[in-house]
C-alpha cells in the first residue's frame, strides 16, 4: 500500500465523523440525539472494520475504494452522478436532523435497532463483495487483466455493491428515527439506477465477457424485481 493510501485511511475516520455529525447535529440543533450517536458509532466502526479487512486481505481493492467521489471519476456523466449522490446523502442526514428537531415522526425502538442492523449489514455486504471481486472500485473503470466475476453475490445480481447501498439507504432513516427522511430513498434510488445504467453501457463496451454475463445473471439490483 502506498503512502497516499495510508494517509487517506488514517485521516478517513476523523473526516467521516465530521461529515456525518455536522449535518445531523446542526440540523437537529442539539447533541441530545442518542439515535444519531449510535448511528455514527456503528457507521464509523463498520467503515473502520471494512477498511482494516481490505488492508489485510485486499490492499489493492482498498486503494481503489478510497479513491472515490466526483473528482475521482473520469467521465463527466459520472462526475455529475456522484455529485448528486453526495448532495442527496447530505440532504438525507439534514432531513433526519430536522425531523428530530421538530418531532415530525416517531420511530419505535425496535425499528431504530433494525435500522442500525441494516447499516452494519450493508458494510458486511460491501466487504464480501470487495473480497469476491478483486477489481472492485469506487469509480467506473476497468483494469488490465480484469475479468468478469460471476461467483458469490455476483451470481445473484450484477451489482451486489449497490444492493448493499440499498440496505444502507433503508437503514439510515430508521436508525436516525426519521420516517420523513425516507422520502429521500426514492431520489437516491433514482440516481443509483442512473449510475447503474451508465455503468453497464461502459462495461458492455470495455469488459470482455460482460454481455454474456448479463444474459446469465438477469437482475441488476434486486432478484426478481430489477
Amino acid at each position: 500500500m502506498d503512502n497516499s493510501t495510508r494517509i487517506r485511511f488514517y485521516t478517513g475516520i476523523p473526516t467521516l465523523l465530521v461529515v456525518l455529525g455536522a449535518p445531523i447535529f446542526l440540523a437537529a440543533w442539539t447533541f441530545d440525539y442518542w439515535q444519531a450517536w449510535v448511528f455514527i458509532a456503528i457507521f464509523s466502526l463498520a467503515t473502520m472494520a471494512h477498511g482494516l479487512i481490505l488492508w489485510r486481505l485486499a490492499p489493492d481493492v482498498l486503494a481503489r475504494r478510497i479513491k472515490a467521489g466526483p473528482a475521482a471519476e473520469t467521465r463527466p456523466v459520472q462526475k455529475l452522478i456522484m455529485l448528486l449522490i453526495t448532495l442527496a446523502f447530505l440532504g438525507f442526514l439534514v432531513l433526519c436532523g430536522l425531523d428530530h428537531r421538530f418531532g415530525w415522526s416517531h420511530v419505535p425502538l425496535p425499528a431504530v435497532l433494525f435500522g442500525d442492523f441494516l447499516v452494519a449489514l450493508s458494510f458486511y455486504v460491501f466487504t464480501v463483495v470487495c473480497l469476491e471481486n478483486r477489481f472492485a472500485s469506487a469509480t467506473i473503470e476497468t483494469h488490465e487483466g480484469q475479468s468478469v466475476v460471476s461467483t458469490g453475490m455476483y451470481g445473484v445480481v450484477r451489482h451486489p455493491m449497490y444492493a448493499g447501498a440499498l440496505l444502507l439507504l433503508v437503514g439510515i432513516p430508521l436508525s436516525l428515527g426519521s420516517l420523513w427522511s425516507a422520502l429521500f430513498i426514492t431520489v437516491a434510488v433514482g440516481i443509483l439506477i442512473w449510475r447503474i445504467t451508465d455503468e453497464e453501457k461502459f462495461l458492455l463496451s470495455h469488459l470482455n465477457g460482460y454481455p454474456e454475463y448479463c444474459k446469465k445473471v438477469k437482475y441488476r439490483l434486486i432478484p426478481g424485481v430489477y
